[in-house]
């Protein structure tokens, strides 16, 4: 059934155009604070506030790359984040020079009920859509509910009042359930790496690769194609050209019907 929901919101995005987004804001921070691990600061994210709805999107240097702080966001201020090429150093926290561990991770902030309605994660659907493809051109390779799906439920769980590091994380389904029904917040930081066991489609995906990936998620009213928040940032890792603004994937094609990898 939940594959069924995901399959219809993508086959009918491109005709959503009449649902559209606030424009996005650039390095925000998120509500209510970043929830997973301490001593990750908030600040950076790119936001969309639509509808009671909260969706922010950011990536930054993973601890121990090039010797950067952890909180390096590396934002141009418009949507997209720079990282170098080539696979993490040792001591990354996974196995080094694993070509599917990238130096950058993106990180996810989803506040149903941002302005207090008492609004439930489990109260609306979403969207992942990231480009996998490590050749030119656009194709939309993953796509996934973050939150409908205990299969990739890792994330740091809260509410309005949940302080920096404070998020709360499922055992086991029940448990998962449990939280999403009781709470508004989610989040999560995500490398490549760890989707490649859940996700077939990135297999051969190598996000060391020069080039520019945009990532969007969004969030809908439940069992519908209603788009009520949608975020979208570009990755760009070594040296590529970048439009002066970022490229945002809405208007008549609604909001995240294409995702767009430019390699140089």
């Amino acid at each position: 059934m939940k594959t069924t929901i995901v399959a219809a919101l993508a086959a009918s995005l491109a005709f959503a155009g009449a649902a559209q987004a606030a424009p996005l804001l650039f390095d925000q921070n998120v509500t209510p604070d970043v929830i997973f691990g301490s001593g990750n600061a908030n600040g950076g994210f790119t936001v969309d506030r639509s509808n009671g709805v909260e969706i922010g999107l950011r990536a930054k240097v993973r601890f121990n790359a090039s010797n950067l702080p952890e909180n390096t966001f590396n934002s141009n201020g418009a949507g997209t984040y720079s990282f170098d090429t080539g696979a993490p150093s040792p001591g990354f926290g996974f196995a080094p020079n694993n070509p599917q561990a990238a130096k950058w991770n993106f990180e996810w902030s989803i506040n149903s009920g941002f302005d207090g309605s008492g609004r439930a994660l489990d109260d609306l659907d979403y969207l992942f859509a990231i480009d996998g493809d490590p050749g030119a051109g656009t194709r939309v390779d993953v796509l996934f509910d973050p939150i409908n799906s205990f299969t990739v439920a890792d994330h740091a769980i809260g509410n309005n009042t949940t302080g920096n590091g404070g998020g709360s994380k499922a055992t086991d389904e029940a448990s998962y359930s449990a939280l999403i029904e009781s709470n508004n917040v989610a989040q999560n930081s995500v490398n490549f790496l760890f989707l490649v066991g859940l996700l077939p489609q990135l297999s051969s995906f190598d996000p060391n690769e020069r080039g520019l990936y945009t990532i969007t998620l969004s969030a809908f009213a439940k069992g519908t194609s209603t788009l009520l928040a949608s975020s979208t940032i570009n990755v760009q890792v070594g040296a590529v050209p970048l439009p002066a603004t970022l490229p945002l994937l809405l208007g008549a094609l609604g909001a995240v019907a294409f995702i767009r990898r430019k390699r140089a």
